[in-house]
């Protein structure tokens, strides 16, 4: 117990705990300035916008992790900040072999954005720093490595919407967000709320974020408006689908929808109706159900239970395998890296056309990006 660190919740932990040296606010010859103090909690929040609500909570135990090991080893609190190497690498060697890499690289990227919110100095090496974390990475334990994500495919789909009602309202809200999610390379989080009362028209998608949109060419796609998103949280971003062949087709099941639950202006996109007790009452689709739900009906049709990330994954490959070119896919799932790429490696037949002889140039030629 400390009464630099009061009980809060994660997400304003980062803030809300404060080193023993607070932030002085200098010149540029160090030189303290007359400000007040207020200017300085005014920075601090500030810099805690730049990072989503999810980012701070997982940093935020981080932090708590950070500082249990310091009162374990009785370490001063201002020998905690500024953080030296040592007392940061001793931290690490700690949990090499207990923790998964990348829990170990959010812990560290946790105590780092600590030190930059309070204006206290990071003189971490990074050579230094990149090679006890590599050393981590390879000594984590089996049972932490977390398992490749499977794809979900239109196959899959098809099946887990077969075992959805239209005319249910629940079932008609899970299947528009599914088919919509998948051909828009959204994530779930994106279509769907974390708990009720986090709904805001202002953060989540409504029904007036809908238009339809139709190019020179005269080929119709559906926009939808995300307000809020982790990578663009002021202007938020676009998602897009044209209608498709077969039962998996968005256009169909998100008309399906507003047609069943008629969700009002105001309203969360995928908002239902639903029994509580005996009353019937309206409610956003919250994540959970909506993985709940899909849940239930792979285990109804025998199939394995995928993951929500898989959504995302699987439209990837299924644009690649289409032909679609590799920059177009980055655009469409609006992915900030190549990251995607990585989902190649075990897909050897979106390769094969790459690797054929002089008849599959012109192919080669139209779908990958330019040498930069």
């Amino acid at each position: 117990p400390s009464q630099l660190r009061p009980n809060c919740s994660a997400r304003d932990r980062l803030t809300l705990w404060k080193p023993v040296n607070e932030r002085v606010l200098r010149d540029s010859e160090g030189h303290e300035l007359a400000l007040p103090r207020e200017i300085g909690d005014r920075i601090e929040n500030v810099l805690a916008a730049a990072f989503a609500a999810s980012t701070l909570e997982t940093y935020a135990a981080g932090l708590l992790a950070f500082h249990i090991f310091c009162d374990s080893r009785g370490i001063e609190e201002s020998q905690r900040a500024p953080c030296s190497v040592d007392l940061l690498q001793s931290w690490i060697a700690t949990m090499a072999g207990n923790y998964a890499g990348t829990s170990i690289k959010n812990y560290l990227h946790g105590v780092r954005a600590w030190h930059i919110m309070h204006g206290v100095e990071w003189n971490i090496d990074k050579p230094t720093l990149d090679t006890i974390v590599r050393g981590a990475e390879r000594l984590q334990p089996d049972k932490s490595k977390r398992k490749k994500r499977q794809p979900f495919t239109v196959e899959y789909i098809t099946k887990i919407l077969e075992d959805l009602d239209p005319k249910n309202e629940l079932d008609a809200a899970c299947g528009g967000c599914l088919t919509t999610s998948f051909y828009c390379a959204a994530r779930v989080g994106e279509l769907t709320v974390p708990t009720l009362k986090d709904f805001s028209p202002d953060r989540f998608v409504t029904p007036t974020q809908i238009r339809a949109a139709t190019d020179r060419n005269g080929f119709q796609t559906t926009v939808i408006h995300i307000p809020h998103t982790k990578s663009s949280p002021a202007e938020g971003e676009d998602l897009y689908f044209s209608k498709q062949l077969g039962e998996t087709n968005p256009d169909w099941w998100l008309q399906n929808h507003l047609k069943v639950n008629k969700p009002e202006p105001t309203e969360h996109l995928f908002a239902h109706a639903q029994i509580v007790g005996r009353r019937q009452g309206r409610r956003a689709l919250t994540k959970s159900a909506f993985i709940q739900r899909i849940h239930r009906a792979a285990r109804n049709k025998g199939l394995p239970l995928l993951q929500g990330h898989g959504i995302r994954i699987g439209v990837t490959l299924e644009y690649l395998l289409r032909g679609v070119p590799f920059d177009a896919v980055r655009v469409i799932g609006r992915w900030q890296s190549d990251a995607f790429l990585l989902y190649l490696r075990k897909h050897a037949e979106i390769m094969a056309p790459y690797l054929q002889p002089e008849l599959h140039q012109a192919f080669i030629r139209y779908t990958m990006p330019p040498v930069r």
